[in-house]
């Protein structure tokens, strides 16, 4: 039963986790962060837009993705 539970969490949490990856943009900001221009208000304000949001986001369905693989790892 705990197994059952357990692995639909996990494949909510997998699902989840693919969607809001694809959801996020590109890291690189092309030659423009050679020349300097990589620093720009949004860049700073990054942690209250919704590209803040979705690193956020990300990074908590990556630990539960962690937590619920031990787990079954343990339970199974």
């Amino acid at each position: 039963m705990v197994r059952t539970v357990l692995m639909i969490l996990f494949s909510i949490v997998c699902i989840a986790l693919a969607g809001i990856i694809l959801l996020q943009e590109g890291k690189s900001a092309g030659l423009g962060s050679i020349a300097g221009m990589g620093d720009s208000y949004w860049n700073k304000a990054r942690g209250r837009s919704i590209e803040g949001h979705l690193s956020k986001i990300t990074t908590a369905l990556a630990i539960s993705f962690l937590v619920l693989a031990l787990a079954l790892n343990i339970v199974w």
